[in-house]
């Protein structure tokens, strides 16, 4: 039994190390890169422009007032977590609720959450690859490996890794980093009016002295919600896109036979 729960305490450790980086939308310039995303078009602002008698502050503090008031929405991008890229595709509802593909040094996982318990499966690649960024052992890596192998792991709340892989899903939470350091976004100046995926929007733009710039689109459609983050220069840079918000997020529960319950593992048997 004591080698069991060294493996159920690797797989968790390498879930949590991968997907409990940096908020996917913490301020201004916390995130990176969407892989082959679309470049905005310029075009003309909408008549009349819903933000001519603001500056772009003001219409940053309505952009962030605005996303944190959503019931839901898509994350689609890149963090960096201990140095590694983490290419994510999100629904994320304010259930807690969310269901998701993230992909790492050519590994793809599947995450989801619903009901309190979070469900988590990963190919070959994706595991070998988070936990060998953990310093683990060849022998721990294949025998996780082969435990956790076409099946889900599931955590139910309470469990070892719980908090930090269901706080992913909790929108809220998620969309308070926006507001977390209100003098992170002061000093933006606006620049031309773009589209986001064919969506009209005023651009925002901060220029740090170390030569990182961060660009963020807010639409000038409906309420404006912040469409994307693109950060030019500095360490990091890449893009975040934020897209169907206050859509419905269908989360599908894995068939029970699938999961490897970590509460109930035992020689490898199937929850």
């Amino acid at each position: 039994m004591a080698s069991h729960r060294k493996l159920r305490a690797a797989a968790v450790v390498c879930a949590v190390a991968v997907v409990a980086g940096p908020a996917p939308v913490a301020a201004w310039a916390a995130t990176t890169g969407v892989p082959a995303a679309a470049p905005s078009v310029e075009a003309p602002s909408p008549s009349p422009d819903p933000f001519a008698d603001l500056t772009a502050d003001e219409i940053g503090d309505r952009a962030v007032t605005a996303t944190q008031s959503a019931t839901s929405l898509r994350m689609t991008g890149r963090v960096v977590t201990e140095g590694q890229p983490l290419d994510i595709d999100f629904a994320v509802n304010d259930h807690d609720e969310c269901t998701g593909v993230m992909k790492i040094e050519g590994g793809t996982a599947e995450l989801r959450k619903i009901d309190q318990i979070t469900y988590m499966k990963g190919d070959e690649a994706f595991w070998r690859a988070s936990m060998a960024s953990q310093g683990m052992p060849d022998a721990q890596i294949d025998a996780t490996v082969e435990l956790v192998k076409g099946r889900w792991l599931k955590i139910a709340p309470g469990q070892a890794g719980s908090a930090d892989l269901s706080g992913v899903c909790d929108l809220k939470a998620l969309l308070a980093d926006l507001d977390k350091d209100k003098e992170e976004r002061r000093g933006l100046t606006r620049g031309p009016d773009s589209e986001v995926a064919g969506t009209p929007v005023a651009t925002l733009v901060k220029k740090k002295a170390e030569g990182e710039t961060t660009t963020v689109s807010v639409s000038q459609k409906g309420k404006p919600y912040i469409l994307k983050m693109v950060k030019a220069g500095g360490e990091e840079p890449g893009a975040m896109v934020l897209s169907d918000y206050d859509k419905p997020v269908r989360v599908v529960v894995p068939p029970a036979d699938e999961t490897v319950d970590l509460s109930k593992l035992d020689g490898g048997t199937p929850a």
